[in-house]
């Protein structure tokens, strides 16, 4: 009988966020708070379109329909499979063009 809660089995029942964070709780007990400026439509988000939240999915996320946001509850336990920061993002590009390869447009980049 495993004892290891996984996290895609957890659900949201309630939603905060205060000017820095997002706070979560779930139905196993845990509370779940993560920085704001991991997203930045709620971070430029008034108090007022922060409060005006909805479960989805019986509580595998969280909209917000005045900013377009939408939350998985799987993102929060596990950012680092989901969340994909600029550089990140960038560092294959960078890869190859330090290596000389040409870009896409076709002349080879200085490295």
């Amino acid at each position: 009988m495993p004892t290891l809660v996984e996290s895609s089995e957890a659900l949201a029942v309630d939603v905060s966020c205060s000017d820095h964070a997002l706070t979560v709780v779930l139905d196993d007990g845990r509370s779940v708070s993560v920085p704001l400026v991991w997203f930045p439509r709620l971070l430029a988000a008034t108090p007022k379109q922060r409060k005006d939240w909805e479960l989805i999915g019986g509580g595998i996320g969280i909209h917000w329909e005045a900013i377009d946001e939408d939350i998985s509850v799987a993102s929060l336990l596990q950012p680092e499979k989901f969340m994909r920061l600029a550089n990140t993002a960038l560092q294959p590009t960078s890869r190859s063009r330090r290596k000389g390869k040409k870009s896409a447009t076709g002349k080879a980049a200085r490295g």
